[in-house]
């Protein structure tokens, strides 16, 4: 199974395989079964299914804070298709049509919406009753972060990897003097970010404050990744990977805010996903590693 999501702390959103359809009809797929979404209640080891599908992978699913919708992803080939479920009815919807054409990317704004890219340019944001809309001021860009947190909007473009900001309320751009960005994470708090950068000797993960300002460097690597933050903004979570043969402290780690330090919590722990439990006491890590998945929950004491 891969765990994504939590949505108490004894129940995780997972994804998994579901043979009540059968194998895959695409031949490329053939070898695989269709992915389905469930609840998975950790106490019982009992699973609810929440949605599936014919000839689809259904994953990468986060709950709204309210834990009242659920946004995934369906793919097969190409590229995936982004919906919002409702987890009262379990009916959804899909994230296309005027006027976006489509979500190159989603990730949830706040509790009630959903933005990202835009196929049609720009970013869009989905509300959780199936309205669409452009954001004004980013029409027309090749996007590909786009990230919202309080009143402003993070995002960089395919032909300029520096990031942007846009900021809602006096409607201007800046630039943070951020370059060859690769991901944002906004913090629980809407005060501070992590920025995932690369160079050409591998990737650094940069904390700084909404505007860019005092910056520090969490850790450095060949390849980060799993990066989370902790419900109570204390813990950052990655992993990370040093070369190609595996050195002794390559793994998953958690970076404490109040000590500045880091601490190896689990080995062998590349191609991650990481995911909090909303006390912050569990952090569940999934892995992706000869075309299957692995979950793991790493109990914390601090």
């Amino acid at each position: 199974m891969a765990i994504s999501d939590w949505r108490d702390e004894e129940t995780v959103i997972i994804s998994r395989e579901n043979e009540k359809f059968g194998k895959m009809t695409l031949a490329e797929l053939s070898d695989s079964y269709p992915r389905s979404l469930y609840l998975y209640h950790l106490n019982t080891k009992e699973y609810e299914l929440l949605k599936e599908q014919k000839d689809v992978f259904l994953g990468d699913a986060a709950l709204s804070s309210d834990k009242r919708h659920l946004l995934y992803s369906e793919f097969s080939l190409g590229d995936p298709v982004y919906h919002v479920l409702d987890m009262e009815t379990l009916d959804s919807f899909g994230i296309l049509g005027d006027p976006i054409a489509g979500a190159l990317g989603a990730k949830w704004a706040d509790e009630e919406t959903v933005i990202g890219p835009a196929y049609s340019g720009g970013a869009f944001t989905a509300s959780t009753s199936g309205e669409l809309a452009a954001v004004a001021g980013l029409e027309g860009e090749a996007l590909v972060i786009v990230e919202k947190m309080k009143d402003k909007i993070y995002y960089n473009t395919s032909s300029d990897e520096a990031l942007q900001v846009l900021d809602l309320s006096a409607k201007e751009k800046a630039s943070l003097d951020l370059e060859h960005v690769y991901g944002v994470f906004p913090s629980p708090e809407g005060n501070q970010l992590l920025v995932l950068q690369y160079n050409d000797s591998g990737q650094t993960l940069i904390l700084c404050d909404a505007d860019g300002g005092n910056r520090a460097i969490i850790a450095e690597g060949a390849e980060l990744g799993g990066i989370s933050w902790s419900p109570d903004q204390r813990m950052i979570a990655y992993s990370q990977k040093d070369n190609e043969d595996g050195a002794a402290d390559d793994g998953l780690y958690l970076y404490d805010l109040a000590t500045g330090k880091s601490a190896r919590i689990a080995a062998d722990a590349e191609n991650l996903a990481t995911s909090w439990s909303p006390s912050g006491r569990e952090l569940a890590y999934t892995k992706w590693s000869e075309n299957q998945y692995s979950s793991s929950i790493v109990h914390l004491t601090y």
